[in-house]
């Protein structure tokens, strides 16, 4: 089973480092890790991505609220989710096979941003399962170098998250 972990911290050295290592020391895994400012720039948010049983996953969610650094905890299913993923592809291409390129890249709304004689850089920014799809069918042509931002979420919008005032 998989979880999302939003998690306020106080943006201040070494609080990345505490909660990796919470992770580490309990031998929990993260799959997927993004870290950004919010509109305060002391406060920073963590998407983690973990998965486990059940058990494991209650674990998580009570060691990360027992941090001092931490400020609030929220935790989500996928489905309840809205997520994406950004990942930069490198690629070699030739004649033969930039067209098939271009066309990958129109089906799965990627873009071409970057492109030299022999070599482009591809951007997609979608869910993490059609990032993976996009990378699939990449795979078959000479890929130089891939970078990506791990899992961004949000709770889904319901009428309830509104705030009362707007």
């Amino acid at each position: 089973m998989k979880r999302i972990y939003s998690v306020l911290v106080e943006n201040h050295a070494g609080v990345l480092s505490k909660v990796a290592g919470l992770f580490w020391r309990r031998c929990f895994n993260i799959e997927s890790l993004a870290v950004g400012e919010t509109d305060d720039p002391g406060v920073s948010n963590m998407i983690i991505v973990s998965s486990g049983d059940g058990h494991i996953l209650e674990q998580i969610e009570k060691q990360l609220n027992k941090k001092v650094d931490v400020i609030k905890v929220k935790t989500f299913d996928e489905s309840e989710a809205v997520s994406r993923e950004l990942m930069l592809v490198k690629i070699r291409y030739s004649r033969s096979t930039r067209r098939d390129i271009v066309e990958n890249c129109q089906l799965m709304g990627a873009s071409i941003i970057d492109i030299s004689e022999s070599m482009m850089t591809l951007q997609i920014c979608d869910t993490p399962e059609r990032v993976r799809i996009f990378l699939k069918m990449m795979q078959n042509n000479r890929i130089v170098e891939i970078t990506r931002t791990g899992t961004l979420a949000l709770t889904k919008c319901t009428e309830t998250s509104v705030p009362a005032n707007g």
